[in-house]
């Protein structure tokens, strides 16, 4: 489990094919260097175990089916990352509850400066706007952020300074592709609802 409050800001090192599929190795200086073997690591929102570290080089191996439903398939040797250690029960909570576990991509549809901040603009699938609702939350690229406005197939958010300088949304320009999360809250509800209503 996370919070959607990125950590650090880190670099691909290599990208390469492993059977079905990939293993990514990342360049990551943590701040207190608690990286261990088998521990749970956030890339971009999606959940990954490190398999092998060497110093500061933390390797994944990624699966056909995170390759196909994530953006990390798109990531190449000097591409930065966002990344998040899983949480301790002792951290604060400063976002929202993510489990990593991506529920789709989006587009960066369009965006636009306001002062210091950059409103930005999603498309994606509608059974993913479905989800939310406008002041809740959402991860994008594992970043927790409050949602501005949302209708069928459309979302948007606004990005604070922080945010544009630690993470990698202050770089996606339109066109890019990123890793959507919604609420875990918004999704038990939607499934409590419509079983409720199937019921006879």
């Amino acid at each position: 489990m996370f919070t959607g409050i990125v950590e650090i800001l880190a670099t691909v090192r290599e990208s390469q094919s492993d059977g079905p599929g990939c293993r990514l190795a990342i360049d990551a200086r943590w701040p207190s260097g608690d990286a261990a073997i088998g521990d749970s690591v956030a890339v971009n929102g999606v959940c990954l175990t490190i398999v092998a570290r060497d110093a500061d080089l933390l390797a994944f191996q990624v699966g056909p089916e995170t390759l196909a439903r994530t953006n990390l398939c798109e990531l190449r040797p000097g591409d930065r990352v966002n990344l998040e250690r899983a949480l301790l029960p002792t951290t604060r909570l400063g976002g929202h509850f993510v489990q990593g576990h991506i529920d789709g991509t989006a587009r960066v549809a369009a965006r636009r400066r306001e002062q210091d901040w950059d409103f930005v603009e999603f498309a994606a699938d509608r059974t993913l706007t479905d989800q939310m609702l406008p002041k809740g939350s959402v991860a994008v690229d594992g970043v927790s952020l409050t949602l501005v406005s949302v209708a069928p197939g459309r979302f948007s958010v606004m990005l604070i300074p922080h945010t544009l300088a630690n993470t990698t949304l202050g770089q996606r320009p339109v066109g890019a592709t990123v890793n959507v999360e919604t609420d875990i809250v918004g999704k038990y509800v939607i499934k409590a609802v419509r079983d409720l209503e199937l019921r006879p």
